[in-house]
């Protein structure tokens, strides 16, 4: 019923919440949650370094940690972080939260370095529909990062890492976080011809880690670009799509819809990369690169059962075109 494309699905739902304005509502509770030490902790000026101080390696963070909330503030957190996700991409942010459990097991853990409430909520600003600020939710292989400027919102850097890829003992055996990410970057490297590969993989290492790390600007050194999307046939321009849109799709509807546009507006202008082996077993790396955004996924370390991937916006993380723009025009009234 609600793919019609008749208009009916228009008149089923008149009523659609902008990203900003669901961000705003649930920072505001969230916010209004908490005692005054917590508030204290979970909120910072918008124009802090700390803002764009992000990470996704297991180590102490600012912002306030789930495992100092009460259940209920717990819940409201989890309405924020599902703020700004799709779906799937908030089962794949609290399945990666998750996995700190297994690690637990797997490392003999006390619970102090694993341990799926060490992530941390942030709020830079006023949460307001219409003015400056920003969130963040971090942990260890965690980091969703949102600035709203004037009701627009920027959604990155956007990370997931998933520490097993693959669960291989115990109860959760098989579970696998990041399917979509690793699978069709693999399928996409597969169904190049010989002499496209050779083009294509630019290492037959595996690079150790993704290029940008958790740098403030997405900057990639001169790396060779691999294959052009122009010269991929039909198919493989398919396979290529696949890939970009599982990463778009990781963000609520109103946000998926500008990584598609920036999707769209690249046209064949899009490079994919690749380093190391092409079986799954392999430890390998792939970037697909656009003027306007990067994406990068290494799994590599643990013997190829660690899993790195992250969006980059080249000009918009942490919203500086939106705030360059912002300024500027706001200078110019004065």
């Amino acid at each position: 019923m609600l793919a019609s494309h008749d208009g009916q699905a228009d008149k089923i739902h008149p009523h659609h919440v902008h990203a900003a304005s669901l961000m705003t509502e649930c920072a505001n509770r969230f916010l209004a949650a908490l005692d005054a030490n917590q508030r204290g902790k979970a909120t910072f000026p918008f124009d802090t370094d700390e803002r764009m101080n992000w990470h996704f390696i297991p180590k102490d963070r600012k912002g306030l940690p789930l495992r100092e909330m009460t259940p209920y503030q717990k819940h409201l957190a989890s309405a924020l972080l599902a703020a700004g996700l799709s779906q799937t991409g908030y089962i794949k942010a609290v399945t990666i939260m998750s996995l700190e459990d297994v690690l637990k097991v797997i490392e003999s853990d006390s619970g102090e370095r694993r341990n799926p409430e060490k992530y941390y909520f942030s709020v830079f600003g006023t949460p307001s529909d219409s003015g400056t600020w920003g969130y963040r939710v971090e942990g260890h292989h965690l980091s969703q990062n949102y600035t709203v400027v004037n009701g627009n919102v920027i959604d990155g850097p956007s990370f997931f890492g998933a520490n097993p890829a693959e669960v291989r003992q115990g109860p959760r055996k098989g579970l696998r976080t990041l399917v979509g990410e690793d699978d069709l970057g693999i399928e996409l490297i597969r169904a190049l011809d010989e002499q496209q590969q050779k083009v294509a993989i630019v290492d037959p290492t595996a690079y150790e880690d993704i290029l940008t790390a958790a740098s403030r600007k997405a900057a990639l050194q001169g790396q060779p670009s691999g294959l052009s999307a122009s010269k991929m046939n039909a198919n493989q321009f398919d396979a290529l799509m696949a890939l970009m849109e599982e990463y778009a799709h990781n963000v609520s509807d109103e946000l998926a819809d500008g990584r598609t546009e920036q999707i769209n507006k690249a046209g064949r202008n899009i490079y994919f990369a690749w380093s190391g082996g092409i079986r799954h077993s392999d430890p390998h790396y792939y970037r697909v690169q656009t003027p306007s955004f990067l994406i990068e996924l290494d799994d590599t370390q643990d013997d190829a059962n660690h899993i790195h991937s992250v969006w980059r916006d080249f000009s918009g993380d942490f919203g500086q075109d939106l705030l360059q723009h912002h300024y500027q025009v706001s200078h110019q009234k004065k």
